[in-house]
């Protein structure tokens, strides 16, 4: 199981500066990946400061040389997909190959999308993710494309340069844990981040029994292939149970995320929490 962080786009990690020096360090103290989430307003009326995902990333792709990077996740409903194929093209060679492709169907809607004059129906937001997989990864190839869908139309054409990852970047598609669809789209690329939300939206943190029925049920989906699945649970929760990520890692996780957003963590403690690694697996599984 790999090991990395996860942070916001916004607050205290909206500042690039911020965001270079946590991957630098990161790399420096061997975390495996940061990864940034996608928000463009998600406090509506509040004013905290946001910053583009993308341009984040491209930083920090500049400023290391081995850890994973990419979104976690990207709401690619919100997205036009191929201004993301050549975003993420481009992202993936600047940091030679090392893009991680998170998507999602975005949240929450009211801020995100209905602020903004876009649909922010849960089923208009599946059709858009779906269709939108299609076009990125059908541009991503570099070969003569077309799509005609409900919601996209892209004209014959052929999109260069591709990815340095061939046949293209993984992509792990984020869902409400047990909900059925989004564990089927999932199953159909490469990997499953599955997210268990309470009522007034927090996340409430899978166990390892959680995990295992997930493996289970993606190797049925996925006729034995094997597929990626991330975790991401807030520092004050587990940063240190090697015994928690153990179990994790035994149940099938291939990738856990120590995430930095919690309201309660001050800078200087992220940078703390940052620069003492990841925590060190007796048994790495996965």
């Amino acid at each position: 199981m790999r090991i990395g962080l996860n942070m916001p786009n916004f607050a205290e990690f909206a500042d690039p500066a911020t965001a270079v020096s946590i991957a630098r360090e990161a790399e420096r103290a061997g975390w495996e990946g940061v990864f940034v989430w996608d928000h463009i307003n998600i406090f509506g009326e509040m004013p905290v400061p946001v910053a583009d995902p993308w341009i984040l990333l491209a930083a920090m792709a500049q400023a290391t040389e081995r850890i994973a990077l990419g979104p976690m996740v990207t709401p690619l409903p919100r997205r036009r997909p191929w201004v993301l194929a050549r975003q993420t093209a481009t992202l993936d060679r600047l940091s030679g190959g090392r893009l991680v492709m998170g998507v999602g169907l975005g949240l929450p809607p009211e801020t995100e999308f209905a602020a903004f004059g876009e649909d922010p129906d849960l089923r208009v937001r599946a059709e858009k993710l779906d269709e939108g997989l299609e076009i990125l990864t059908g541009l991503w190839s570099g070969n003569p494309f077309e799509f005609t869908g409900r919601h996209y139309q892209v004209a014959r054409t052929s999109f260069h340069p591709t990815p340095v990852q061939q046949p293209r970047p993984k992509i792990i598609v984020a869902g409400t844990w047990p909900v059925a669809a989004p564990l089927r789209r999932a199953a159909r690329w490469d990997g499953y981040f599955p997210l268990r939300l309470r009522p007034d939206g927090e996340a409430d943190p899978l166990e390892p029994a959680d995990v295992a029925e997930i493996r289970g049920r993606l190797e049925e989906l996925r006729e034995g292939r094997p597929a990626e699945i991330v975790l991401s649970e807030e520092a004050t929760r587990a940063a240190l149970d090697t015994d928690r990520l153990e179990a994790f890692a035994a149940a099938g996780a291939t990738w856990f995320m120590d995430g930095l957003g919690t309201r309660t963590m001050a800078l200087e403690d992220v940078f703390e929490r940052v620069r003492m690694g990841p925590p060190r697996l007796t048994a790495p599984v996965g």
